[in-house]
């Protein structure tokens, strides 16, 4: 466990609370070299593009409160993230098992 991964997970908890998601509110946050590259919650799609901003998210970790599920674990193999924390367990582990297939280092804290 590095230094910041409990706060970087606090982060995540207080863009989770921005999520209108009646089931369950996730949020989450990229982070590569210390720095914040992105940060965000779960919810229905706006149907607007979504336009890069031109943040690579190669290598990064990605910390979010609940363990991602399947289809949010193919989205993370594709950008490039190297690590995944969380705090919570999805009710499925799908997603966490293809993330440790592909290669990617997944941690639970907390």
């Amino acid at each position: 466990m590095e230094k910041f991964d409990a706060r970087y997970l606090e982060m995540a908890e207080i863009w989770a609370h921005n999520s209108y998601c009646k089931r369950r509110q996730v949020g989450a946050l990229i982070v590569k070299d210390r720095m914040i590259i992105s940060d965000g919650y779960n919810g229905t799609p706006s149907g607007f593009e979504n336009i890069c901003d031109g943040n690579s998210s190669e290598g990064a970790t990605l910390y979010v409160t609940a363990s991602p599920c399947l289809e949010c674990s193919k989205l993370i193999i594709q950008s490039g993230i190297k690590r995944v924390v969380y705090r919570d367990e999805y009710r499925l582990t799908d997603g966490i098992d293809l993330l440790r297939k592909a290669g990617i280092i997944v941690e639970k804290i907390g």
